[in-house]
């Protein structure tokens, strides 16, 4: 199984950690020390877990130039009219997803094209399922151009996510499901797609990143 690069430290901590105590426990006798390993072990293992990073269908099969793909593995929290005082200006349509503590955290580009607007906004750190969270938390966002097609799509951490990783700029050219950063525990990511959009998910559905079909633009043909 694949594990992100970010997520090697926090892997390798518990277990070195581990480690250390059961060879502690074995030349003092001391018993204790080596059943004290074993809950280091099982944090490296949810570690281990909370980074990994599956392929998905849009490795290996190109998506349909019309689709917008779920970011990140979740649970649909908003599905059409975007949120009060959430959505950047322009009009919009808003999918926003909750990302738990046990889901897949190695987030994907939406859709596909350049990356002409990357921005960085500190803030607090609320629960991401909370409204509050869309416009307070400190979050990424990036806006995405394909020709006259802008989808605009926002990283945002939650009360356990403490860390943003973006692993992209303005300028870089993204393809649609491709690997562009993770968040570090809870947190909610946030897509917004033109009205033309047709929106294909619903409140509470779970999606899958990279798989999951979020919004259509309208047929070129």
């Amino acid at each position: 199984m694949r594990i992100d690069p970010a997520g090697w430290p926090f892997i390798t901590g518990p277990l070195a950690s581990a480690a250390a105590l059961t060879a502690a426990g074995r030349l003092s006798g001391r018993r204790w020390a080596r059943i004290a390993a074993w809950p280091l072990v099982a944090l490296s293992a949810y570690m281990a877990l909370f980074f990994r990073d599956p392929d998905r269908r849009c490795d290996t099969r190109l998506p349909a130039p019309d689709e917008i793909l779920a970011p990140a593995d979740g649970v649909v929290m908003v599905a059409g009219e975007p949120q009060e005082d959430v959505a950047p200006k322009g009009d919009w349509q808003q999918v926003s997803i909750f990302l738990s503590v046990v889901d897949v955290h190695v987030n994907r580009s939406p859709y596909r094209g350049e990356v002409v607007e990357s921005s960085y906004r500190k803030g607090s750190f609320l629960a991401a399922y909370r409204k509050e969270s869309a416009h307070k938390n400190e979050r990424s966002e990036i806006w995405l151009r394909d020709g006259d097609r802008t989808v605009v799509f926002r990283q945002i951490v939650g009360v356990l996510a403490r860390r943003i990783v973006t692993r992209t700029g303005v300028g870089r050219h993204l393809a649609t499901g491709e690997r562009m950063g993770l968040m570090k525990f809870g947190s909610r990511m946030d897509v917004f797609v033109p009205r033309e959009c047709t929106i294909t998910v619903r409140k509470g559905q779970r999606v899958r990143g990279g798989e999951t079909v979020i919004a259509r633009f309208p047929s070129a043909g």
